[in-house]
Formats: C-alpha cells, sequence, structure tokens
C-alpha cells in the first residue's frame, strides 16, 4: 500500500473511532437556548406544569432526550426540540442537568 494513501485516511479513521467529551459547558449553553424556558435551570417557575430537570440522573436524561428525538417516546413539543438535538447536545445538556442541585 503506498504510504501516502495510507497517511491521507488516517485521519478519517481516527476520527471515526473518537470519543466526544462531554462538556458541561456546552450543555450549560444549550440548555440555557433550548430547555430553561420550559424546564428552567435549577427549577422551572411555581406554576410550571414541566418538571424540573437539575439533579436528575444524566443516563435517564440522555435515554429520555433520545427517545424524544427518535419519536419513541411522545410528546409534541419535545419531539420537535429534542429533534434538532446531535448525540453531543444530548450527553452535553445530560451532564449539565445532572451536576446541578435542584
Amino acid at each position: 500500500m503506498n504510504r501516502w494513501l495510507f497517511l491521507a485516511g488516517l485521519p478519517l479513521a481516527l476520527s471515526a473511532h473518537t470519543a466526544h467529551a462531554t462538556s458541561i459547558y456546552a450543555g450549560q449553553a444549550r440548555a440555557a437556548a433550548v430547555c430553561s424556558q420550559c424546564h428552567g435551570i435549577r427549577t422551572p417557575s411555581n406554576d410550571s406544569v414541566f418538571p424540573t430537570l437539575a439533579g436528575r440522573d444524566a443516563d435517564y436524561l440522555k435515554t429520555a432526550l433520545k427517545q424524544y428525538r427518535d419519536k419513541t417516546r411522545k410528546s409534541d413539543i419535545m419531539n420537535a426540540i429534542a429533534g434538532s438535538l446531535t448525540d453531543d447536545d444530548i450527553a452535553n445538556v445530560a451532564a449539565y442537568y445532572a451536576k446541578l442541585k435542584p
């Protein structure tokens, strides 16, 4: 195999196996932009029908958001909102909310 062809394909091969680390800061920014209008940051408003997300288990939040995104969990609002989230967004938001104390 020509070594130049091997080296040219190396970045693609490495990126396919690179795991993205979650970012609390990216999660905070995404939560502020997407989630906080209904769920608040630490607590929703007193008259809100939406549950608080602060302190929830990160794996639970990731699973729920992926289910909403994939429409296997039904909610017109959440299906639309989660539909715009990438796997990285979901991991970041879940890590951020899980870190917060309610």
